[in-house]
């Protein structure tokens, strides 16, 4: 079954766009509202990085969720789309002085910090402003995730966070800090997370590392396990909405945590995937000696996922009721690997059809490029095309 779209209104746009439904990513909100609710103490943060569109980032802040931040610019984002600073929390690798700056001058919730270094920076630039920031240690739990290689992020050899054997004398160094609190521990394994199982060896590890501060007489505040919930690219009509219930049970089943413990979750791909959509015009058919390519004007310069991560999105003709024909779906970057699928089944192709590629609504207009000089393509949301 092919998405429903307001093909005349599409006609009139220029080409390559994205499109987003609006009632799709409301009713998303307040099923993750209403599932976090359940439980005492669930603080739900939406990941930036996954999608910027201001349209968008207003819908979700009138929903109630935090911001979670991964550059300065994200965090000026957060705060022109009406995200409270006490909701939001910037982790990152590679913070500059500059971005940390802008977090201390709009005291945001709190840093997750990822190093010793970081640590000193932070303490040292807060003393500059008679301040006290607010910190987590993101630590490493080497928990792997049964996702792409790219994008796992829990593993010992990854760059993320502070090792576990390192928890404690970071924590000790935090405590000799005058400008600096120590309130919380963060973690993030990785994306596109469908297994349950990962989530709960996650919990695990997380039990056992409060186990050892219990026995120092340290409780933290706050514990924050990041995001990580996959949506379902081959079937996005089947599942638009993720299965939220599931994924909170079984942070409350698994994860214990003390009475005055809050758990932040930074939730992303889960929240805007489904309802985004690369909307892009066939220029050409193309007969090869063995195939035929549908050639399109949109490229991985719009949607970087299939060239970057050999990601699959789901592909329909959406003007077209006529029988399938095999196409590989390609674009008009000059490079061999802007190809958003190959032997791709679709409704007989012509020059002029409109292509929907599903499931973009997370790392697709945020990851746009201007490679061969292309323009970024527009981004529009339902409500405006009524």
């Amino acid at each position: 079954m092919k998405g429903t779209f307001p093909i005349n209104k599409f006609r009139e746009l220029e080409t390559p766009f994205y499109y987003y439904d609006a009632n799709l990513l409301r009713d998303t909100l307040n099923v993750i509202r209403t599932e976090a609710a359940q439980y005492n103490k669930f603080c739900v943060h939406y990941a930036i990085k996954a999608n910027a569109n201001p349209k968008v980032l207003s819908i979700i802040r009138e929903h109630g969720l935090g911001a979670d931040c991964v550059s300065g610019g994200e965090i000026a984002a957060a705060i022109k789309a009406g995200f409270p600073a006490s909701k939001i929390v910037y982790a990152g690798v590679g913070k500059t002085d500059r971005e940390i700056n802008l977090g201390l001058d709009h005291d945001i919730f709190c840093f997750n910090v990822e190093s010793v270094p970081e640590l000193e920076v932070i303490n040292e630039l807060a003393a500059a402003k008679g301040k006290i920031a607010r910190v987590a240690f993101r630590i490493n739990p080497d928990v792997g995730a049964h996702t792409h290689a790219n994008i796992t992020t829990g593993l010992a050899e990854n760059k993320f966070g502070i090792s576990m054997q390192d928890m404690d004398k970071v924590i000790d160094r935090a405590l000799e800090m005058n400008n600096v609190k120590f309130v919380g521990l963060h973690f993030h394994i990785g994306s596109q997370i469908l297994d349950m199982g990962d989530f709960v060896a996650l919990c695990n590890r997380i039990n056992d590392l409060q186990e050892k501060l219990y026995a120092r007489q340290i409780i933290v505040e706050h514990i924050n396990v990041g995001g990580g919930l996959g949506i379902d690219y081959a079937h996005p009509n089947r599942q638009p909405i993720p299965d939220f219930a599931d994924y909170f049970a079984t942070y409350h089943k698994h994860l214990k945590l003390r009475p005055q413990q809050t758990l932040h979750f930074e939730l992303g791909r889960s929240v805007v995937g489904q309802c985004g959509s690369l909307i892009t015009k066939v220029i050409y058919v193309k007969q090869g000696t063995n195939k035929q390519f549908a050639i399109v004007d949109g490229g991985m310069t719009d949607l970087i996922r299939p060239a970057l991560y050999q990601a699959y999105h789901k592909i329909e003709n959406i003007t077209s009721e006529e029988p399938n024909e095999t196409y590989d779906v390609v674009g008009p970057i000059c490079e061999s690997s802007d190809v958003f699928g190959k032997a791709i089944d679709l409704n007989r192709v012509k020059r002029g059809d409109l292509i929907a590629l599903r499931s973009a609504g997370a790392y697709g207009e945020i990851m746009a490029s201007g490679y061969n000089c292309r323009t970024l393509p527009q981004g529009y949301t339902s409500d405006e095309l009524i």
